[in-house]
């Protein structure tokens, strides 16, 4: 067949990171019936939707079953409910946006590979580690990718003074999947006087911004000078447990100007060509996550993780395990013991302990020897995890 196909695919990684997990986790499965296995690697939740939640969903079905108050399509954007219930939560982090500046989204993953689609051919700047999808979704459009090293000796948080001041796109995950790490006020205000002065744009992930624990910032608009350089990229799948019910939203400030080109009405225009709307009834859901006593509700099904986190670093502190994480974020980011490589030590606990948790070389070159584990499992499956953990390592 003659059609060409795009030729940047065959430069990805043979197979997703989370991909792989799965079927090595298959095949010890199919192998030992009997195990039994816990898992701390993906980072999904497993505490069910809160109270306010599933109320408000409960009447936006109701409301679709009767003609008065059926939705069919509604804007691309998202409905004024849903963007005003985004623009109240950024309001408690002293930052006041314009609701033609929010689109409601099916999430932070989504988004941040969408958002390449508004970009020319220009040069990537990606922290390493870190989560895979902003690597991939750049090699699948064929731009040359540059890594900052994130490791021990910088706190996991580069910063600008390590790169040529030149035009990149910038990649920030704060706090950072898979690390935990966090930028203070200081170093995001250097790297947007490092945008700004190169012409640069920030690619801010805030998917983690409610597990926040001290004063460091939950928004990169919470910083000076960040309106004219920075793209916001959020999502209530960790915040309200929206893994499965999809749900974020990107934040473009209109006064974000590239080339003479806005990109705010940009980024309308592809979404208004290529998306159609995240649900009424989700919408709806996540309005309740983000009013005071849903919020509220969302912050006990945090804290029930971040004890699980705690009880983690407590076991590894006991083993005399190197770690950092667990205190802004729900991940525990460890050095593997005995020089393990990242995948021996995976192998290690699949076979040996029956736990699953994520190689840090998946996150790239920077991660090998580092691992991950999640705070997301139950209580009861952390505390048995723990007891392994205990006496396996």
């Amino acid at each position: 067949m003659s059609i060409k196909v795009n030729e940047n695919y065959k430069n990805l990684a043979q197979n997703y990171l989370f991909k792989t997990i799965a079927q090595k986790v298959a095949d010890y499965t199919q192998a030992h019936p009997d195990k039994k296995i816990i898992r701390l690697g993906i980072g999904d939740v497993t505490l069910p939707l809160t109270t306010s939640v599933i109320e408000a969903m409960h009447k936006a079905v109701d409301e679709m079953g009767h003609q008065e108050t059926f939705k069919g399509y509604g804007s691309e954007a998202g409905y004024d409910f849903a963007i005003e219930a985004v623009c109240e939560h950024y309001k408690t982090y002293n930052v006041s946006l314009k609701k033609s500046e929010v689109f409601i989204s099916d999430g932070a993953k989504s988004d941040c590979g969408n958002i390449t689609d508004i970009f020319g051919d220009n040069e990537i700047l990606i922290p390493d580690p870190v989560y895979p999808v902003y690597l991939d979704s750049n090699v699948m459009c064929g731009r040359k990718v540059q890594f900052i090293k994130a490791n021990q000796e910088n706190g996991f948080l580069p910063l600008p003074d390590q790169v040529e001041k030149k035009s990149y796109i910038i990649y920030i995950c704060s706090p950072n999947n898979p690390t935990g790490a966090v930028y203070n006020r200081d170093q995001l205000k250097q790297w947007v006087d490092f945008a700004n002065e190169t012409q640069s744009v920030i690619i801010f992930d805030s998917a983690y911004e409610a597990f926040i624990h001290g004063d460091y910032p939950h928004s990169i608009f919470e910083i000076e000078g960040s309106s004219t350089c920075a793209i916001e990229i959020c999502s209530l799948s960790k915040t309200a447990g929206f893994t499965g019910t999809r749900m974020g939203w990107t934040i473009v400030p209109e006064e974000l100007v590239c080339s003479g080109t806005a990109l705010n009405p940009m980024w309308n225009r592809r979404q208004s060509t290529k998306f159609n709307g995240t649900a009424y009834i989700i919408q709806r859901g996540g309005q309740a996550a983000l009013s005071e006593q849903g919020f509220k509700e969302c912050q006990e099904n945090i804290a029930y993780y971040m004890e699980n986190a705690k009880l983690i670093a407590q076991a590894l502190d006991e083993k005399g395990i190197w770690y950092t994480g667990g205190i802004s974020s729900p991940y525990i980011w460890l050095k593997c013991p005995n020089n393990m490589s990242s995948w021996e030590f995976f192998d290690y606990l699949l076979n040996e302990l029956q736990i699953v948790g994520t190689p840090g070389c998946g996150f790239g070159p920077q991660g090998e020897g580092y691992f991950r584990l999640t705070s997301f499992g139950s209580r009861e499956a952390t505390l048995e995890a723990i007891e392994r953990m205990k006496k396996g390592l």
